[in-house]
């Protein structure tokens, strides 16, 4: 493998890669790292003007920069009143929503830190957040609840903490902080945070194992705003397109905090499940850049009327990899670019984007300036290594025994990634965790994904490494096609000229593949639901589910 840009060897044999970019570029982002997540929204009114439009929602209200900063302003007078006087965290259980951009910057003016909450978790996964994060209370909205199907998980969590519901908060809002909020931004009365202090709490995905609190600081959030704004064509007069939720990272620094830091109008959509609706506001909107993942723009790419989503002029997509059909569809249909992303919780989130005037299909783009990485060899793969990456946008740390912050080691992360890079251009090749080992040979299950949907598009695909056989594991594929032969992949495996071992052992046909929130894949459902299968299989299952 050849080595990437500026790369050399250190005496460990890990390489290492100083952080690419012009001086411009680190001047920018080490400017608005400087800052604090709330300044940043302030000084966007004081440039745009007070009666430019920050956001809108599903309820298609716009709300002005001037009217969000007065919000968030009334709201964490009433916040504060409702908490002990020692708290200082809260927790926030919203979708994407105007009401959610209140309350995450209400938080922040009563000098609170925001735990997000990924209301999709489950009641056990959401206490053991509150818990870890010391939240005081929890943040929602009655409407929220009730249209979401989720009063019984906040009757669960007030046996833990107080629920605190937008629609009473509201009716609590007086004429003093009414007027506070008249003048609390003329004045420079709101709080100005250190921008080391946190300014957000956000817990993994938990595709793993258990999530972890991520703890951001106002530097890592921003700097990593500055980083994708220096790195995309972005700038104020693009409507931005969010219907990711704002308890994942994506969905809270690229699309919350950059559009509302750099003076854009953001449009938040409460889910991205919401099809057709989605593709309906992206016309209403005429917004011109979509932030999403490969699951949901290829759905709204199939149900989108034509012209609907004629107004983007490129969509960014994170949390999984972007297939070379998606790409295909958008173009044909619709004639935008799909934009790739990669990152992770800890790196606030984007650590590589490619750039809609430069794409290479199969890679994430370039590295984001200012961040440096080192390449750690990986036993038995030869085509790829371990990626650690230092620089302002990771995090402060994991929360750890009794709510203490547990930096990275030396500032680097390790992100537990596979990595190559081709001409400049980082290529995933999956979560180490993602590899089988078999007969000693690292064999990707990403790449066994990617075989899968080259032959069969339409469907989605999970590859497991099951225990069992002579080599310790066996790949187990699960397809949603109800067409489960083998002649297509080995087909498609001898075209690409890769090795037998990336063929599955076992191919399972499954109604529905286990996903998150986000879209992603859900790896611990995917194993155990393939682990059942072989067993079931071994034990006389139906053998029209398996071949080979």
């Amino acid at each position: 493998m050849s080595l990437p840009p500026g790369g050399h060897v250190l005496a460990d044999g890990t390489i290492h890669v100083p952080a690419q970019g012009t001086a411009k570029d680190f001047a920018a982002i080490e400017e608005i790292g400087s800052r604090s997540v709330l300044c940043a929204l302030r000084d966007t009114l004081s440039k745009a003007g007070p009666r430019a439009v920050a956001l809108e929602d599903a309820d298609r209200r716009p709300m002005t920069y001037r009217d969000l900063v007065r919000a968030a302003a009334a709201f964490s007078r009433v916040l504060k009143r409702s908490l002990p006087p020692d708290a200082d965290t809260v927790a926030i259980m919203l979708p994407s929503s105007v009401a959610a951009a209140i309350a995450y910057y209400a938080a922040l003016a009563a000098g609170l830190r925001p735990a997000m909450l990924n209301f999709t978790a489950g009641e056990a996964v959401l206490r053991h957040a509150v818990g870890s994060s010391g939240a005081a209370a929890v943040i929602t909205a009655d409407r929220f609840l009730a249209v979401a199907d989720l009063e019984a998980l906040a009757e669960g969590l007030a046996t833990v903490v107080p629920v605190l519901k937008l629609e009473e908060m509201r009716k609590s809002v007086g004429w003093r902080d009414k007027a506070f909020a008249a003048v609390a931004h003329p004045l420079g009365l709101l709080p100005r945070p250190s921008p080391d202090d946190t300014a957000a709490i956000i817990f993994t995905s938990g595709s793993e194992g258990q999530p972890k609190g991520v703890v951001l600081s106002h530097r890592n959030l921003l700097s990593n705003c500055g980083q994708v704004h220096q790195h995309l064509p972005l700038d104020r007069v693009r409507v931005f397109f969010n219907p990711m939720p704002v308890f994942h990272s994506l969905g809270l620094g690229p699309g919350m905090i950059l559009p509302l830091s750099f003076g854009m109008k953001l449009v938040l959509h409460p889910s991205p499940l919401r099809i057709k609706e989605v593709t309906q506001r992206i016309a209403e909107t005429q917004a011109n850049v979509l932030l999403t993942t490969d699951t949901f723009l290829r759905q709204y790419a199939r149900v989108g009327a034509d012209g609907s989503l004629s107004t983007l002029q490129f969509a960014v997509c994170g949390a999984e990899r972007v297939r070379v059909e998606t790409r295909t569809l958008v173009r044909s249909r619709f004639g935008f670019e799909v934009v790739e992303g990669y990152g992770v919780t800890e790196t606030s989130p984007v650590i590589a984007v490619n750039h809609p005037d430069e794409i290479r299909d199969g890679t994430v783009g370039r590295m984001v300036p200012a961040l440096e990485a080192r390449l750690e060899p990986v036993p038995g793969l030869d085509d790829g290594w371990r990626l650690h990456v230092r620089g302002p946008n990771v995090m402060k740390g994991y929360i750890g025994q009794g709510g203490a912050i547990v930096p990275p080691p030396d500032g680097w992360h390790d992100t537990g990634d596979v990595v190559a890079f081709e001409s400049g251009f980082l290529a995933v090749r999956g979560r180490l965790k993602r590899f089988a080992k078999l007969g000693g040979e690292m064999t990707s299950l990403v790449t066994v994904e990617n075989l899968a949907g080259a032959v069969w598009p339409e469907f989605q695909h999970a590859a497991t490494a099951v225990a069992g056989g002579k080599k310790g594991e066996i790949i187990v594929l699960l397809t949603e096609s109800p067409d489960v032969q083998r002649e297509g992949l080995q087909a498609e495996l001898q075209r690409v000229a890769l090795p037998e071992r990336y063929l599955p052992a076992r191919i399972f046909h499954v109604e529905k593949i286990p996903l998150l929130g986000t879209g992603k894949l859900d790896t611990v459902a995917a194993t155990r639901l393939a682990e059942a299968l072989v067993a079931a299989e071994q034990q006389g299952g139906p053998p029209a589910q398996a071949t080979g």
